[in-house]
């Protein structure tokens, strides 16, 4: 028999109760052994009598629930602290520990992949990346003979809900965030998720793992999506794009691009089609080519069930006396590139005067800094003023940057109203 303590017993955490109970035959039959919770560390005892459990499988402490003498601690706590304390010691009682605590990996995870190292024993957190969706495992092991050129996700089910809404409907950001708070899909405080931070936690994990060198949560270049607008959609729409929030990182020759920013991709882009909360990963290796995970990025039981599924691989490999054989993938040392140098096309939208001569002097201004169009376009005017769209070639953001300040300050221009990366278009160009 092994025996689990468990650190938290929120929404994740009674799913993974609930799954353990009802699949406790097929999962005994699928590791050898049975696998039962000894210990819940929980504050609010209710989540755990809710669950049909007793006062007894209640710990005060984390002492409590490692000198149960349990195999394997499953930690869904969340946050930094306890959770760290809490991990970095049951690593160093020899316990095997499971997380889906994208936060803290995505900030210290390499601390806690050297203790694991250190102390023989397996640290699994498929759960921090995509819910119930598997991308972890593959990518270090089924994708493992592979160099990983690209990653590119949907990774947050609130910005694509949004979004979703926002393409389909018309209704503006703010309209549909109250509507996603309404139905669940987005917290009180949406911060985290509308601002791009838990999309560029992932992608920092995704990252370290695909290129084999740590990337921080710190280290990620992140926009959010509060300042899309309807027209910004609308105008994309006719161009050929969509809009998505997108978790990019890339191996370059100067080192990894990793970025989280609203992004237009082509309409028959594989992305393009991953609607409402749904999340996806698209994956570019140099063997394997082209391939895309799809599923629920979130929710009780998506969540829960990459919980188990770690819970079940540290389980076989305590029956083999193999444990820690996956050891942390980060090996190398590659830079991250600033985004300054990045290079990307670019969706450009502007208010500016609607007379003769207007157009070529802002392009005379792009030109001057190397910024190169390949589409303009004018369309409605206001009060004497035209919205213009513009294209890029592929440029280096510093200089488009430069290039929009100067025009910042032109009295032909109203304002520099949104700036949009263009993403897959060489692959999957309209």
């Amino acid at each position: 028999m092994i025996k689990v303590g468990l650190l938290g017993c929120g929404t994740v955490g009674s799913g993974v109760v609930k799954l353990l109970e009802q699949n406790q035959e097929v999962i005994a039959q699928r590791v050898g052994q049975e696998v039962v919770i000894k210990k819940i560390l929980e504050l609010d005892r209710s989540k755990v009598y809710d669950l049909g459990l007793g006062e007894e499988i209640i710990a005060g402490s984390i002492d409590e629930v490692l000198n149960e003498d349990v195999d394997i601690v499953v930690e869904l706590i969340g946050g930094i602290e306890p959770a760290k304390t809490y991990i970095l010691q049951a690593l160093k009682q020899g316990k095997g520990v499971v997380s889906a605590n994208k936060d803290l990996i995505a900030s210290h995870g390499k601390e806690i992949f050297d203790t694991a190292a250190e102390c023989g024993v397996d640290f699994y957190f498929e759960a921090s990346v995509g819910g119930g969706i598997p991308i972890i495992f593959p990518l270090k092991q089924s994708l493992g003979g592979n160099r990983i050129k690209e990653v590119i996700g949907i990774l947050n089910g609130t910005t694509n809900y949004i979004l979703t809404k926002m393409s389909q409907e018309g209704q503006s950001y703010e309209d549909v965030l109250r509507e996603a708070q309404a139905l669940g899909y987005a917290e009180a405080d949406p911060t985290s998720d509308v601002e791009g931070f838990d999309a560029a936690r992932k992608i920092a994990i995704l990252a370290s793992i695909a290129f084999n060198s740590r990337v921080t949560f710190e280290e990620v270049y992140v926009e959010g999506i509060t300042k899309i607008t309807p027209l910004d959609i609308k105008y994309g729409q006719e161009l050929g794009y969509d809009i998505k929030l997108l978790a990019i990182a890339k191996e370059e020759e100067d080192g990894i691009l990793v970025r989280v920013h609203p992004s237009f991709i082509p309409h028959h882009h594989p992305l393009a089609a991953v609607s409402g909360v749904y999340n996806a990963v698209f994956i570019r290796g140099d063997a394997v080519d082209d391939l895309m995970f799809y599923g629920r990025g979130a929710g009780q039981m998506p969540t829960a069930s990459a919980v188990v599924g770690d819970l079940m691989e540290i389980v076989r490999n305590i029956g083999r006396k193999d444990t820690g054989r996956i050891s942390c993938t980060c090996y190398e040392n590659k830079e991250v590139i600033p985004t300054s140098s990045q290079r990307a096309k670019f969706y450009i939208r502007m208010l500016a005067k609607d007379r003769p001569g207007v157009l070529a002097g802002i392009a005379a201004v792009m030109g001057n800094h190397e910024v190169s169009l390949a589409t303009v376009l004018q369309k409605d005017t206001y009060d004497g003023f035209a919205h213009l769209i513009f294209i890029t070639h592929e440029v280096e953001e510093s200089n488009l940057r430069d290039a929009l300040t100067v025009l910042n300050g032109m009295s032909i221009v109203g304002a520099v109203e949104n700036v949009i990366r263009l993403e897959g278009v060489e692959d999957y160009g309209a």
